[in-house]
């Protein structure tokens, strides 16, 4: 089969350096960082393609990294954690409007056990549908607003982030926006908390699963907390100072054939203070029809999964939940 757009674009990669100033690291003990304002805002070309060179070889070799320079302040970011910490220090009585009484809530609020002990509580969580229409809690005063605020600046991001990756693959920079009609894409975003853990051992919190969507973003209060398989190893999440956690989520996967591959990860609990954090699931329409796109698929990539519409995805996986088991194993031919 011919060479695609993206496979041009990626074939010279082992021929540039892969720490370069940039500050990025392939060391397979850790996760790799993209530099968003020389991806996108930078006035230098060559500065520009070499960072998009970058992105390339990330996608295709470990499907997530660390973002940083993204342009979100700092502000916003600490706004948005405090007042899901000062949400989750409201009273029993005032969290309980906000029960999960089904899984199609808007806005829900729940407990999460460990695995094997439903007794044992090791998280609380409020989950929300950011996008197409944000509908956040009346308390605490201001919370809303800043939560708000913090989703469209991220979804900023999200976007041409997307616009970057289309790029990496051979396209118009609108490739994803199209295919998985973004304008009016479902995004799912859980705000956790952890209280400290002051166990000998550290313990599972959430197995190792996969996300639907097509990106996954993560900020936090703390470092730690979550790991990546990468090789059969798990690494350590240790986050630059304010920056955005980036993955891949399952509909990339199947959109791109198995090029862009959505990361198995899982959440431990070892940290000694509480950790706060906020994980987004950025997902296509819930209408749209999510298959291996023609341009990864031939003679010699047949397709590996079936379609399937985001929204039955959604629903297979537990509807708009973004951390119980994937619909992948359904999805694979």
């Amino acid at each position: 089969m011919a060479k695609t757009a993206s496979e041009v674009l990626t074939q010279n990669l082992s021929d540039t350096k892969r720490t370069t100033s940039f500050n990025h690291s392939t060391n397979d003990d850790e996760i790799p960082t993209i530099d968003y304002s020389m991806l996108i805002c930078s006035n230098d070309p060559d500065q520009r393609l070499k960072a998009l060179q970058y992105l390339a070889y990330v996608c295709e070799e470990y499907g997530f990294f660390y973002l940083v320079n993204h342009g979100v302040p700092d502000c916003v970011i600490e706004r948005a954690l405090n007042g899901i910490s000062d949400f989750f220090d409201l009273t029993e009585e005032e969290k309980m409007d906000y029960e999960k009484k089904s899984s199609t809530d808007r806005i829900r609020w729940g407990l999460g056990f460990s695995p094997g002990d439903h007794e044992a509580v090791n998280r609380e969580y409020l989950k929300v549908l950011p996008h197409p229409k944000f509908e956040g809690p009346a308390k605490p005063a201001g919370f809303r607003e800043a939560l708000e605020d913090y989703y469209q600046r991220n979804r900023e991001v999200i976007i041409n982030l997307a616009k970057a990756v289309s790029k990496t693959l051979g396209f118009e920079e609108n490739y994803l926006e199209k295919e998985f009609e973004l304008e009016i894409g479902a995004d799912v975003s859980a705000m956790n908390v952890y209280p400290p853990w002051f166990k000998p051992n550290t313990q599972i919190g959430l197995p190792a699963h996969y996300d639907p969507g097509y990106f996954g973003s993560l900020i936090q209060n703390v470092n730690g907390g979550l790991q990546l398989n990468y090789k059969q190893k798990w690494l350590n999440l240790d986050m630059p100072s304010n920056a955005f956690f980036i993955k891949f989520g399952d509909h990339a996967e199947v959109l791109t054939n198995g090029k862009y591959k959505s990361p198995m990860h899982r959440v431990i609990l070892n940290n000694e203070v509480r950790r706060v954090s906020v994980a987004t699931v950025h997902g296509p329409s819930l209408d749209t029809f999510v298959k291996p796109a023609p341009e990864f698929v031939g003679e010699s990539h047949p397709p590996a999964y079936r379609g399937m519409i985001y929204k039955d995805s959604l629903e297979a996986n537990g509807y708009h939940e973004i951390d119980g088991k994937s619909c992948m194993a359904q999805l694979r031919l």
